[in-house]
């Protein structure tokens, strides 16, 4: 009896606590609304059309606001990293209540808050709301710049352009049921800003048109995804194009190695069987030579094993992120790609702990302590010192962009009580479960000298010509990507972003076995570092190509952006280079370890 009072209290306990949350998540969380009920305009930032990531809270502009019960709606981590500090317009919309048209609010403008919104007009400033999760965007004034001339110029001044604000705001929402499909912005009521006003009264005010529409819930972004440009001949061909390469690559390293190792096999065995005086000293050449310092400790073990580690778990981390992206649809969602990435990140943080240590430990690293400082901090490092110099920028401009300081201290806790630990946890485990020196040769305890070499089987010439392979694997699907990201296109082709990202994989692994084969060839056992260098260089003509992409492709103007186009793409580029470094340190390690384990030495 007693038993059966505990549990219709606790039944009724979770039947409360459901309605309770039922209340408080109606409307947008769970996207279905009853008539009446209010629909919230969340009002996001405005900026420049041409600068995307230069932007400011939407009311540091003087515009107005309604009454309203909720100010600032902020959900998740990724929300405040990318600046979107909702606020409440005050807009009172309600579901399925058309309204012919209303006052928002009203205001007057004093000269200075004149010049202001005439040099966000000018500038072409455009500002971002949120109805039902739904992103609308739309100018805030407009320039007629061709209707007044300066006289005594003889040309356009911008003190003397007629500018325009638009004050009235018509929303058409299109619905299906009992939800939100699409919301279309339609603006009017121009307003002249006269610099000779010494005060200006402007009233804002909306109307609401409510349209039924047979799109289903779950397509409504559809509207929204530019399938002309994503799904271009072009993109497909680029797509077809690497994946034909790949297969050209690979067939032809594999038969070009296949061949040339099986005849360096045939002529060492028929060396081997003949008398040291019937040998022929002129012909002994090759990788063979270098079978003693082959697996000798590569120079700089401690930034190359934490090299080692951030790019596998970088490896795993994309290929996670764009398969989770594909199956969840991520990018309806705002900000759900990169609050994933972070999480995702920290809960990976062993495998990159792990790959260290057991490379650290194999070529006998004794320092395992600051092995796995460098590695929990090498990556993290990177984006703190990037993100704080565009963070300066963004709070010296005022930016919405800058981020706040108690979210600093949430990523440094992230870091401290998750990433670091689990690295922690990977290193314990791979120094002492992995790091067997399991190499099928010993290293002599002198260095062999390294011969004089053409130029072209240089080191350094190798590493340049090795990473254009790579880079031209993904060259088209980078305009795209680039294109999606700085400006105001959704990149919805995960499919084949995930496709481009094994292709490239495999190329790097090519070009590092071919590369390595060349130079250990030459009897130059520096591979090591030969083999990370050639396909993280790739990282070098992704940057090369995003300086020309800013100048020939985009609009971009002002410090403010420049700094944070140039910052975050540099932070892309270093996580190819850990990523491509990994992949072909790690193929040429194989390959290498596959050739000497059948060589046999006196």
């Amino acid at each position: 009896m007693y038993l059966q009072n505990i549990y219709k209290r606790a039944a009724t306990f979770l039947i409360l606590t459901t309605w309770l949350i039922t209340l408080v998540v109606a409307d947008e969380h769970n996207h279905v609304y009853e008539n009446g009920e209010e629909v919230v305009v969340w009002m996001n930032t405005v900026g420049p059309l041409n600068n995307r990531q230069e932007t400011y809270p939407y009311y540091q502009l003087p515009f107005c606001r309604g009454t309203s019960s909720v100010e600032h709606h902020h959900e998740t981590l990724g929300e405040a990293l990318l600046g979107m500090d909702l606020i409440n317009s005050g807009i009172p919309i309600r579901f399925l209540e058309p309204v012919t048209k209303a006052t928002v609010c009203q205001t007057t403008l004093n000269p200075a808050e004149i010049r202001e919104m005439r040099y966000a007009v000018y500038h072409d400033y455009w500002y971002t709301m949120f109805v039902d999760d739904l992103p609308v965007t739309n100018p805030v004034g407009m320039n007629d710049a061709e209707s007044i001339m300066n006289e005594k110029e003889g040309d356009n001044d911008p003190r003397f352009d007629a500018l325009f604000l638009y004050t009235h705001r018509k929303f058409v929402i299109h619905y299906n049921g009992d939800r939100i499909i699409a919301v279309l912005l339609e603006y009017g009521d121009l307003v002249e800003l006269s610099l000779q006003d010494q005060s200006l009264d402007i009233k804002f005010t909306y109307s609401v048109e409510w349209k039924q529409t047979t799109i289903s819930f779950e397509d409504r972004f559809q509207r929204l995804l530019e399938t002309d440009f994503f799904e271009h001949k072009v993109h497909w061909l680029s797509i077809f194009s690497s994946f034909m390469m790949v297969l050209f690559l690979t067939g032809l390293v594999s038969v070009i190695l296949l061949r040339t190792i099986k005849r360096d096999y045939a002529r060492y065995d028929r060396e081997e069987g003949l008398a040291d005086f019937d040998r022929d000293l002129g012909d002994d050449y090759g990788w063979k030579q270098v079978h003693g310092d082959v697996f000798r400790q590569p120079p700089r073990l401690m930034i190359m094993s934490a090299l080692m580690g951030t790019g596998c778990q970088l490896v795993i981390l994309a290929g996670v992120v764009i398969l989770y992206t594909i199956m969840g649809d991520l990018y309806v969602e705002r900000a759900t790609i990169l609050t994933a990435t972070i999480f995702l990140y920290a809960l990976t943080s062993g495998v990159a702990g792990y790959t260290s240590a057991r490379y650290y430990a194999r070529y006998g690293g004794k320092e395992w302590v600051r092995n796995v400082l460098l590695t929990a901090s090498i990556w993290p490092g990177c984006v703190a010192f990037i993100g704080g110099y565009v963070n300066s920028v963004a709070i010296y401009y005022s930016s919405s962009r800058a981020i706040a300081f108690t979210i600093v201290l949430a990523m440094l806790a992230i870091w401290i009580f998750l990433c670091f630990p689990l690295t922690l946890l990977g290193a314990i485990i791979g120094r002492n479960w992995g790091s067997n020196s399991d190499f099928p040769l010993r290293v002599n305890p002198i260095p062999r000298p390294i011969p004089d070499k053409v130029w072209y089987a240089e080191p350094m010439v190798i590493i340049l010509m090795g990473g254009l392979l790579p880079f031209g694997s993904i060259f088209i699907e980078m305009y795209f990507i680039f294109t999606s990201f700085w400006t105001y296109k959704i990149y919805y082709v995960y499919g084949f972003m995930f496709l481009v990202f094994g292709i490239m994989l495999v190329v790097s692994a090519c070009v590092a076995v071919v590369s390595s084969y060349f130079l250990l060839n030459s009897e130059d056992h520096r591979w090591h570092w030969l083999s990370f260098m050639t396909c993280a260089s790739t990282s070098i003509y992704v940057y090369i190509y995003s300086v020309y992409y800013f100048f020939t492709k985009t609009k971009m103007t002002g410090f403010f952006q420049t700094s944070y186009y140039f910052g975050y793409t540099a932070l892309i580029s270093l996580g190819m280079f850990c990523m491509l470094g990994f992949v072909g340190h790690s193929a040429a390690s194989l390959f290498v370890r596959k050739i000497y384990q059948n060589v046999k030495i006196d």
